[in-house]
């Protein structure tokens, strides 16, 4: 499976049938629409969010399409061309709570200047190749050797709208994979219940990607205002239905309903515990994963076998033994799950001693 991607967030529409409201700042079970995108795609080299730059809960590079407004296209292209140019700097970039009035934004590129440039780099390295050219000249092999030891920039581009409150890594992994399965297709779009394609649910191969966006400006005379299917037309595409437990990945919040419905989904009572146990590990900085269910078990011991409120006090304090444990090189969900053994034991212990002496 294609394991490294870039990824491009959507995050600057005018949010009018929301009354023009920064939507991606909107909260949906404690944190906002944009982190929760930026969750789903963590596992991106490099993330470039289009819109106006806020603190987020980790890392992005910042650009805007140019003017500003001018619609999902001329977005993705700005995307692109941000992910195009030299790597990320440290002003381009800014960790989770830090402050951003002012931040730099990347200017966007020339789609076509980028792939005109790619071609030109391809032609030189054939043309270098075995015919005693600059690639034979002395020191050019210490280059070609720092050349190689360089990451190259993924082929894949996830391209998403920053409004998905239920997109989850794994419908990312799916398109991926979905990609790598078809070597001809030049996109994967997830497609909802209807069968509708997704596009700003979809990975893009980044040559063809940018290919298509060129053909686009060309053929229109820019991009301002164009509908998504346009490029998607011009694409060939694998596409994914969403799968049973991603019935939700593509809902988008467009209206205050949506926001509503999305609310009251995290709240359900089958999803609520995950969703409580995500927030509080992206709050706390957390990249953990842990066996609730242990953790519930112990909670119930506690409680039951030795008072109502030792059920609070007695996982804070496996958490803190845990973290002890971490310290001393134990895996931290090892050392939780050791910790909670230990106290689960406890508390049967406890609970035996009442009922012999009852």
């Amino acid at each position: 499976m294609t394991t490294a991607y870039d990824a491009v967030v959507l995050a600057g529409g005018a949010a009018r049938r929301l009354g023009g409201v920064d939507k991606p700042g909107l909260r949906v079970g404690g944190r906002a629409l944009l982190d929760r995108v930026l969750a789903a795609c963590a596992g991106a080299r490099l993330t470039v969010v289009v819109g106006d730059p806020r603190p987020t809960v980790r890392p992005v590079r910042w650009t805007r399409e140019r003017p500003a407004g001018t619609g999902p296209v001329a977005a993705l292209a700005a995307g692109a061309a941000a992910l195009g140019t030299a790597g990320a700097g440290a002003a381009d970039l800014h960790a989770p709570g830090e402050a951003v009035p002012g931040a730099p934004v990347a200017e966007a590129a020339d789609a076509g200047a980028l792939v005109a440039a790619a071609e030109a780099a391809e032609a030189a390295e054939a043309a270098g190749a075995g015919t005693g050219g600059e690639a034979d000249a002395p020191g050019a092999e210490r280059d070609t050797a720092t050349a190689a030891a360089e990451p190259r920039a993924p082929e894949a581009v996830l391209v998403l709208s920053a409004d998905l409150p239920f997109l989850g890594e794994a419908t990312v992994h799916r398109l991926l994979a979905a990609l790598d399965a078809e070597p001809d297709a030049e996109a994967a779009f997830l497609t909802d219940a209807e069968g509708r394609d997704q596009p700003l649910v979809a990975v893009y191969r980044a040559a063809p990607l940018r290919r298509a966006l060129d053909e686009l400006r060309h053929a229109h005379r820019g991009l301002d205002h164009l509908p998504l299917r346009s490029l998607a037309l011009g694409l060939r595409a694998v596409r994914v239905p969403a799968g049973p437990d991603e019935a939700s990945a593509s809902f988008d919040c467009d209206t205050w309903e949506d926001i509503a419905t999305a609310r009251a989904r995290i709240r359900d009572h089958g999803a609520v515990l995950d969703e409580w146990i995500t927030a509080v590990k992206t709050e706390l900085g957390l990249d953990l994963d842990v066996d609730t269910g242990v953790l519930l078990d112990l909670a119930r011991d506690a409680a039951h076998g030795v008072a109502r409120p030792a059920a609070p006090l007695t996982t804070f304090l496996v958490g803190y033994a845990a973290a002890k444990a971490a310290e001393d090189g134990t895996a931290p969900a090892e050392a939780v799950a050791e910790a909670a053994r230990k106290a689960a034991a406890l508390a049967q212990r406890w609970a035996a001693e009442q009922d012999e002496a009852g």
